[in-house]
């Protein structure tokens, strides 16, 4: 490994500009982005400029094949996370994915296959796992403050948050709405915060009641007349272990809050909200409410893309897995699966 990450983008939308390129050029001297890849080879040549990137490709193989590359970040639509990240993989690179890991568990499978099988990481875009509350709130849960942690909730709704950009509300591309949008942020979250624990069976519900419609946008205009993914999303999730996970998760929903991000948890020695961390104890005979007066302000992807840069220069792994890639998927496909059957299924 030389000790200049030579690094490749994969997808030259909005992600990789407002996350990966600028964050990867903040790493300085470790880092030198040799080149972008996008199926619109004007946009990837516009963003090349911009960003000054020496060379830009209409598609990954012919970036993997013209350039020696260290690492790759996916930033595509869901559809084509695995072939990207597989071919990545199979020259030789690190790969940084953003999430979901894919559209199913076989493809995440795959994708976990070919990592092992190079002996390169695999991780996935998880920055919440990154932020200041997580980080602290693991650090009280290694050292033992909420005890068995035997019940989840799991929050990412929007008052009316349907993008109006991008492909997101296209299930073909996407393979569907908020639950594998952002309900996976914060799926990832409580389960990263709970040790991963196997899950045994989930019941999940799915529904497109307002994103059909003409109506008020917070984050822009949406095309509703080809609104293919639902609005809402809501599941319950059983583990081997008897822990269990309520899930929302919400483009648009008739709710109070214009935007909320959140994961409580339970445990038998105690419990907390994450955003912003707060911890619920009993001691000494009272009831404490637990609150850091201070945490480091550096964002979170900032130190997604640093601690994978660092990874693959010789540090410390990645602390999201594909392993874990592959379970969560599990999770998000079965969900769907029930949601479309009404029945709960067994993973």
């Amino acid at each position: 490994m030389t000790e200049t990450l030579r690094v490749g983008i994969v997808g030259a939308g909005g992600i990789a500009q407002a996350v990966h390129i600028p964050n990867y050029q903040k790493c300085g001297d470790k880092v030198n982005i040799v080149a972008i890849a996008d199926v619109d080879l004007e946009r990837a040549k516009d963003v090349a400029k911009r960003y000054d990137i020496p060379h830009a490709y209409a598609t990954v193989d012919e970036m993997l094949g013209a350039q020696e590359l260290d690492a790759v970040s996916i930033c595509t639509p869901n559809k084509f996370h695995a072939a990207s990240a597989i071919a990545a993989l199979q020259a030789g690179c690190h790969v940084l994915c953003e999430k979901p890991p894919a559209m199913t568990v076989a493809e995440a499978e795959a994708m976990a296959s070919a990592a092992e099988k190079a002996n390169k990481y695999l991780s996935y875009g998880f920055h919440y796992r990154h932020t200041q509350d997580v980080e602290a709130l693991k650090r009280f849960i290694d050292a033992g403050e909420l005890g068995d942690i035997y019940a989840a909730t799991a929050i990412a709704m929007r008052r009316r948050g349907i993008p109006g950009w991008g492909v997101f509300t296209n299930k073909e591309l996407q393979g569907g709405g908020p639950l594998i949008d952002i309900g996976v942020h914060m799926l990832d979250t409580a389960l990263y915060l709970m040790g991963y624990p196997e899950p045994d069976s989930v019941f999940g519900a799915t529904y497109q009641k307002l994103g059909t419609k003409p109506g008020v946008g917070l984050l822009g205009a949406w095309d509703y007349e080809n609104f293919t993914v639902e609005d809402m999303a809501r599941g319950f999730i059983r583990f081997k272990n008897g822990a269990t996970l309520v899930l929302e998760a919400a483009f648009a929903a008739n709710v109070e809050q214009r935007d909320e991000m959140n994961v409580k948890l339970m445990g038998d020695l105690g419990g907390a909200n994450v955003f912003p961390l707060t911890i619920y104890q009993e001691k000494h005979g009272s009831l404490v409410d637990v609150k850091p007066a201070y945490l480091p302000d550096k964002p979170a992807y900032e130190l997604e893309v640093e601690r994978f840069v660092d990874a693959c220069l010789g540090g410390a792994a990645p602390i999201s897995t594909p392993e874990q890639g592959v379970k969560l998927q599990r999770i998000i496909n079965g969900l769907y699966a029930s949601a479309e059957s009404g029945e709960a299924v067994k993973l």
